[in-house]
């Protein structure tokens, strides 16, 4: 009985140090912001953000446009043109969101570069959010894919 006791104990205690919460920190612009995780670098180039873990086995790209014409009956072709994409625009799924945004989301692997893409789009009126993870296909998996996931739907618009 003292044995199992141990054991499941040790069991125990393994799991819950793996399964502590990683320390977070906010990126916030005027329009949106996103939590990741403390240790990932963020590059701001005015429009355009990268997330991205020091691995740099993927990244998390944010673009934001503002006075965008982009008709809605155009979005989806916007978002397969972006991957060159042959899918039917039903792989996109779209959806009315918080604040009157209408949200898609389309997820595509390039079999030549061996990347996963997962994309939402935001868009109300003329303004657009752009937002997409990639990540190499060995890295998409386990800890990178729960955090590159967890980083990607903390992404929140403010206005």
């Amino acid at each position: 009985m003292m044995k199992k006791t141990a054991l499941l104990f040790i069991f125990l205690s393994g799991y819950f140090s793996f399964a502590q919460k990683t320390t977070t920190k906010v990126h916030d612009s005027p329009n949106y912001s996103i939590t990741l995780p403390d240790v990932w670098k963020v590059m701001d180039n005015e429009n355009i953000v990268n997330i991205f873990p020091d691995s740099q086995v993927g990244a998390i790209t944010i673009s934001e446009y503002h006075d965008l014409e982009l008709p809605k009956t155009e979005t989806k072709k916007f978002i397969l043109a972006l991957y060159k994409s042959s899918d039917e625009e039903n792989k996109i799924k779209s959806k009315s969101s918080k604040k009157g945004y209408t949200e898609y989301n389309y997820e595509y692997f390039d079999e030549k570069e061996k990347l996963f893409w997962i994309t939402k789009v935001f868009q109300k009126e003329k303004d657009l959010y752009l937002i997409t993870i990639n990540c190499g296909q060995k890295y998409w998996n386990g800890n990178y894919m729960k955090l590159f996931n967890e980083t990607f739907d903390s992404f929140k618009i403010k206005k």
